[in-house]
């Protein structure tokens, strides 16, 4: 016969996780002035495994975020394979790049022309730019580009004879559209006492703003017809950048691609020219993980000794429980309640607060930005102009499952422990 209250059957022992059992760990669990220590040590473990899961949850999704936004403006605006001529310099790059139009998989072609120059504002400031020619069509196609201009236009590019500077450039000059930038090429035109500078103004028709800082710092377009005559690389262009749908599989398209040009030429895919920097990043993301799970770890610790504080403390109850007829699994099953619900509470808090702050972190950034008096996460150091993250549900999953699994983990030695404590025994600790 099962007495209905509290689970108890009429041999006196109880069902597994009763109604019984979880009265007596709840009971546990209150805070009373006897049991402060146990209480504060309690508090830490719950406060230490919220801020540890609170703490991945972040530093993971603003590293997703980096990572994302970083690949997504790269790829955005550079090409995904990179091809360049192994002899003769690319004069049929027309002829080279409707071929590799046609290769399945390939989104569009840009001939491209760029080289460094100093450039100079209405100001005396100068900076170091890169200057890159292409035609409008192409231009357009850009759209980190041509979808972020903040004055100006693009349209009549090929025509005209400016030239769309980024942002961070030209604030750096002080220039704004229409006004005169003047760039300086080293290998200009040949004299009889050698090869002297190219200098030449351009007008600025447009100032784009791509978000990432070292392009809009850098970057300058212009005309593709006009970049062969400043870099004197007239009817010919350096390489031939390819975009494709799938920037991940670019590896396969290699081949394709080569055979398409028709020519002797070799091809490099994005992966290759960043590979050390997405490579950087991923060692990166993978110690934060570790240092940061050490933080529950340690919190999970903490359930540990303050399941042993409580046993201690509770040695009087215990032999109480078992007179009663409370069965050993009872007994470890109270205290294993105890001990998984500081863990399930505090790693739950943690998630609500990793994925609110996530949620709002550009927000916060501003903030203390604004408490600190200082620019938090610099667009000039951290390449953004903004704070990503980017919450991906299978890592959220996984470091609420890993803080769970811990925290119960950490309990099974204490309450076997007081599971063991036979009624004698159990009134020493008294």
């Amino acid at each position: 016969m099962i007495e209905k209250a509290g689970g108890m059957e009429a041999s006196g022992k109880t069902r597994p996780f009763s109604r019984f059992e979880w009265m007596i760990a709840s009971r546990y669990l209150r805070s009373r002035r006897r049991d402060a220590g146990v209480s504060v040590i309690a508090g830490f473990s719950f406060i230490g495994i919220m801020l540890g899961v609170a703490a991945l949850i972040i530093v993971m999704s603003v590293m997703n975020g980096f990572r994302t936004e970083l690949l997504t403006r790269i790829l955005g605006v550079n090409g995904h394979v990179v091809l360049m001529a192994m002899d003769t310099p690319l004069t049929d790059y027309d002829e080279v790049a409707q071929r590799i139009n046609g290769v399945p998989g390939v989104k569009f072609t840009m001939p491209l022309i760029q080289g460094q120059v100093l450039a100079t504002g209405e100001t005396a400031a100068n900076a170091g730019a890169l200057v890159k020619g292409v035609r409008e069509a192409d231009l357009q196609r850009l759209t980190p580009v041509s979808g972020n201009i903040r004055s100006g236009t693009l349209d009549g590019f090929d025509a005209g004879e400016g030239v769309a500077v980024g942002s961070r450039l030209a604030a750096s000059l002080g220039l704004v559209t229409g006004d005169l930038i003047r760039l300086v090429a080293p290998e200009g035109d040949v004299t009889p006492f050698g090869t002297s500078p190219r200098v030449k103004s351009y007008p600025v028709s447009a100032i784009f703003e791509i978000g990432l800082s070292e392009y809009d710092a850098a970057y300058v377009y212009m005309p593709l017809q006009e970049a062969g005559l400043f870099f004197n690389s007239e009817d010919q262009v350096q390489q031939i950048e390819i975009f494709v749908d799938r920037p991940d599989n670019v590896v396969a398209l290699q081949g394709p691609i080569e055979q398409a040009a028709g020519r002797p030429a070799y091809t490099i895919t994005w992966q290759q020219q960043n590979e050390s920097f997405f490579s950087a990043l991923e060692v990166e993301r993978n110690v934060m993980f570790i240092i940061l799970t050490l933080i529950v770890l340690v919190a999970a610790l903490n359930i540990i000794s303050g399941l042993f504080m409580l046993v201690k403390d509770k040695g009087r109850d215990i032999a109480i429980l078992r007179t009663m007829g409370a069965s050993k699994g009872a007994v470890m099953r109270v205290f294993l309640i105890t001990g998984a619900s500081i863990g399930i509470a505090g790693t739950l808090a943690g998630f609500a607060l990793g994925v609110l702050f996530c949620l709002n972190i550009e927000n916060l950034r501003q903030f203390f930005s604004w408490i600190s008096g200082t620019t938090i996460f610099n667009p000039e150091f951290y390449f953004l102009s903004r704070l990503p993250a980017e919450v991906q549900a299978g890592e959220v999953i996984t470091v609420v499952a890993m803080a769970i699994g811990m925290s119960f983990v950490a309990t099974l030695f204490p309450s076997w422990q007081a599971s063991r404590l036979d009624p004698v025994e159990a009134l020493r600790y008294e």
